[in-house]
């Protein structure tokens, strides 16, 4: 049962967000397009009640548990920024807005907007793992089962944290400025 409404959850996410970004796009109504986008966090409170209401009426601590907080952890830590994508490429695509910018390789801006990334994936991780051990808690039963997917996290944490930072060692100039040639005279 709660495999569906994590499935149906998800499904919502998408559903909600399409719907928010439309009707304030295609059909030219902010206000309703605004209302939707703004219940798109409550498909993770419908989630997160799931799995406390699976756990409290004696369901066993699972993966499916798990995969619950991972949900609910990204969207905490990813939400907004995915969010705030989806509506400047809707506007630019549906609107005639600009196009969203795209920071450039090598440059500072690129370097920032990676480790802002990585620290997003922190909050989420925290979330994610605090959400599978409050589980557990009121499972009573342990956080053995619950907690098996975070070391995989955690691994996929660290390299992500490699990554983000490594962009920083390359970094030439700033967005706005090209890199200066050196003149052989």
């Amino acid at each position: 049962m709660l495999l569906a409404v994590i499935a149906a959850c998800e499904i919502g996410f998408w559903v909600l967000l399409a719907a928010g970004l439309g009707t304030r796009y295609l059909l030219r109504l902010p206000k309703l397009g605004m209302a939707f986008l703004v219940a798109v966090p409550l498909v993770d409170v419908v989630m997160l009640g799931a799995s406390v209401i699976d756990i409290r009426s004696g369901g066993e601590p699972s993966f499916k548990h798990s995969l619950a907080a991972i949900f609910i952890g990204a969207s905490v830590g990813f939400g907004h920024r995915t969010l705030q994508w989806a509506d400047g490429w809707a506007a630019y695509k549906l609107a005639g807005g600009p196009r969203p910018d795209k920071p450039k390789k090598g440059t500072r801006e690129k370097a920032r907007f990676e480790r802002q990334g990585w620290y997003r994936h922190v909050v989420a991780y925290v979330v994610g793992s605090g959400v599978m051990l409050g589980l557990g808690l009121l499972s009573g039963r342990g956080y053995d089962a619950l907690l098996g997917p975070a070391w995989a996290w955690t691994i996929v944490l660290v390299i992500d944290g490699i990554v983000s930072f490594s962009y920083s060692g390359g970094v030439t100039a700033d967005a706005e400025t090209e890199p200066r040639r050196r003149i052989n005279a």
